[in-house]
């Protein structure tokens, strides 16, 4: 079962005085926008159907124990089932995934409705059919953190498909999906 952050734990409270002084929404969002995200889909089912969002919050975390990590904001349609929820899986979109990240950032009617997209793993998560590389979680902790809960699973299992081994990551950078283009690196 996820554990939660103690309070107790926590260097500041987001309520206090001082993170008023913080920037606005807008001029953070426009500084953010700048920087270039992976893109994913998380999906889950805590026992009520298949439950599935599209994040570019995911991070690699720890190497040992094996630990990754996104956010998901607490005004989603999916955070009751992820606090619900002992497993999940994220799949790392490959560049030609675009339509799977619209699907999945679409209304949560709408995500799973295409039963030709997904199957069910062994152990009952909802998994896309080929995703360059799939993670299977445990959910390990559920942390507030502001107007979203950071979840931080630990992976024990990795699916890196042989088709699509080579195929790119899609980004989102500015609003934009993008495909990553490599750099010339000679002198």
């Amino acid at each position: 079962m996820p554990t939660s952050h103690s309070p107790v734990a926590d260097r500041a409270d987001a309520t206090a005085p001082e993170f008023a002084l913080g920037v606005g929404n807008e001029e953070y969002r426009s500084a953010l926008r700048r920087h270039p995200a992976g893109v994913t889909v998380v999906t889950l089912d805590a026992g009520n159907g298949p439950v599935g969002f599209t994040a570019t919050s995911f991070s690699s975390l720890s190497l040992n124990p094996p630990l990754v990590s996104f956010n998901i904001t607490r005004t989603s349609s999916s955070i009751d089932a992820v606090h619900a929820a002992d497993s999940l899986v994220v799949h790392l979109l490959g560049e030609d995934q675009q339509h799977l990240a619209q699907r999945f950032a679409r209304s949560a009617e709408e995500r799973f409705a295409d039963r030709s997209l997904w199957d069910r793993l062994d152990t009952g998560e909802p998994v896309l059919h080929d995703t360059p590389v799939r993670l299977r979680l445990l959910v390990h902790q559920l942390i507030p953190a502001g107007d979203s809960t950071l979840v931080v699973g630990l992976v024990t299992h990795t699916h890196v498909s042989d088709t699509e081994s080579t195929a790119a990551p899609l980004l989102y950078h500015d609003g934009v999906y993008h495909r990553p283009t490599p750099l010339d690196t000679t002198p």
